[in-house]
């Protein structure tokens, strides 16, 4: 068995190829049923200072599968707007019993002075700014082993808000450390030339013609600021959106993906979200599942977990 125990689980710089098919392979036997036994009751609260629906709810039915107690959490009602630190609120919820804390919060990189505190809950991020998003990324990576069985020279297009997006910053990354491919589409104003040194930038009509995996993102209005009074939801798909014609182009083995919430009729044409090749369902399926080995491993790093109940996964 791979030792992919982690107290805390931040960036998909921390993860190796290995600990990636580890966390892999067990989410697909949660998913195949499997159950673990905790050494004690044990105590999660999810802490989410941006508004979501898929990861806030993906966590919780986890840590509820794992059998932990979830301790309610609103960030309007907290003392964050009393002006409490997010340090304090940690100790806070620490002090009071709290084992493990998934965080959700606009800045870029929150986590590192609570790491820096070396404290006895854990930290699991469920998304920083436009900085990293692991939960999502393993959970994508569970979607294309999935789908074929190796990431080594697969073609993966990247395509949409990239500047903005954790998403993609977390898969390109991961991606590429895992031998895939990677290629970039979208408007050339959200393109970063630190995304360079991940992979090349293209056309979607080319993406289309040569894509394995067409990876689509979601337009973050509410991160454009000045540039949204200029933004035309219509041009906007002509140009960079996956439109009937695209997809009847898309390779017969290729597949879609989208983190979602999906823009229909943005990024993608509403009547492709449910087609054949589309697994952008299957990605919130298997979100729970990954959030779940995501969560073990951090529960075996802290005791609460035998790790024999996982030993060869």
């Amino acid at each position: 068995m791979v030792n992919a125990a982690q107290h805390d689980l931040v960036s998909v710089s921390d993860l190796s190829e290995a600990d990636v098919l580890h966390k892999i392979r067990l989410a697909q036997l949660f998913q195949a049923g499997k159950t673990v036994r905790l050494q004690r009751p044990t105590f999660a609260m999810n802490l989410f200072f941006e508004n979501s629906t898929r990861t806030h709810t993906s966590f919780e039915m986890a840590e509820r599968k794992l059998g932990m107690q979830v301790l309610q959490f609103v960030a309007d009602g907290s003392s964050v707007t009393k002006g409490e630190t997010l340090g304090d609120t940690i100790k806070t919820i620490q002090a009071i019993g709290v084992d493990v804390a998934v965080i959700r919060h606009p800045e870029n990189e929150y986590y590192q002075p609570l790491l820096a505190d070396d404290l006895d809950i854990s930290i699991v991020n469920g998304g920083d700014g436009s900085g990293q998003h692991p939960s999502q990324s393993l959970l994508d990576m569970m979607t294309i082993y999935q789908e074929f069985g190796t990431f080594k020279n697969l073609n993966i297009t990247i395509v949409g808000d990239l500047n903005h997006s954790r998403v993609a910053r977390s898969n390109m990354a991961l991606l590429t450390r895992l031998g895939a491919h990677v290629s970039f589409a979208g408007p050339e104003q959200w393109y970063n030339a630190e995304f360079e040194q991940y992979g090349n930038y293209t056309t979607i009509d080319e993406a289309a013609e040569n894509a394995d995996v067409m990876m689509l993102l979601r337009v973050q209005k509410e991160r454009l600021g000045t540039e949204l009074q200029d933004f035309d939801e219509a041009s906007y798909h002509q140009k960079f959106g996956l439109t009937k014609e695209r997809y009847a182009r898309l390779k017969s083995t290729a597949i879609i993906m989208h983190p979602a919430p999906v823009n229909r009729g943005i990024e993608i044409d509403s009547s492709l979200v449910e087609k054949p090749q589309s697994r952008i369902f299957k990605q919130m399926e298997n979100g729970v599942f990954m959030r779940m080995a995501i969560l073990t491993d951090v529960l075996v790093a802290k005791g609460l977990i035998n790790p024999a109940e996982i030993k060869g996964e």
